[in-house]
């Protein structure tokens, strides 16, 4: 479908990658994907709208904040179509992904923690920790990393 845009609105795709700082080539995986979609000119060239800037920089912010791209696409796909996202827009995406970030920050803390204890340690195995695991007995609650997951220490404390 041809449409015709004023020149000022929107963009070639060279245009669009110095804007964000993307490669042609990730613009385009991201074009196949739905995040953002380009218009066809008369010659058949792609014409973004300038909103898809900030389309493109939240998914690069996004991904650095862990979001995985299908989350990412979740959220663009709430986003309007053919006008600039407004304080409104991203507000809503804020309050929907903070709870997934504060439980990745948990994550990433809990981890940091443990790892202190472990390096402290020098052995780096859960399998043969003598301080956190001894005799592996946190294999008992199943596969995966236990202490990570939740599970203490004194978890798994017994008489042997």
């Amino acid at each position: 479908m041809e449409i015709f845009l004023p020149q000022s609105a929107h963009l070639t795709i060279g245009e669009l990658a110095r804007r964000t700082g993307m490669s042609v080539s990730a613009i385009r995986f991201y074009e196949s994907r739905g995040l953002v979609r380009a218009v066809r000119t008369s010659g058949n060239q792609r014409r973004f709208m300038r909103a898809d800037i900030r389309r493109l920089s939240f998914a690069l912010i996004a991904q650095q904040l862990g979001l995985t791209l299908s989350e990412i696409e979740a959220e663009l796909s709430l986003l309007p179509q053919g006008r600039a996202p407004n304080p409104q827009d991203w507000q809503a995406i804020s309050v929907r992904i903070r709870g997934a970030l504060q439980a990745r920050i948990a994550m990433l803390e809990k981890t940091r923690d443990l790892l202190d204890g472990c390096i402290g340690c020098g052995c780096l195995s859960l399998a043969k920790c003598h301080l956190y695991n001894p005799n592996d007995r946190a294999a008992r609650a199943g596969a995966g990393p236990r202490f990570l997951l939740g599970d203490r220490a004194q978890d798994f404390e017994d008489v042997e």
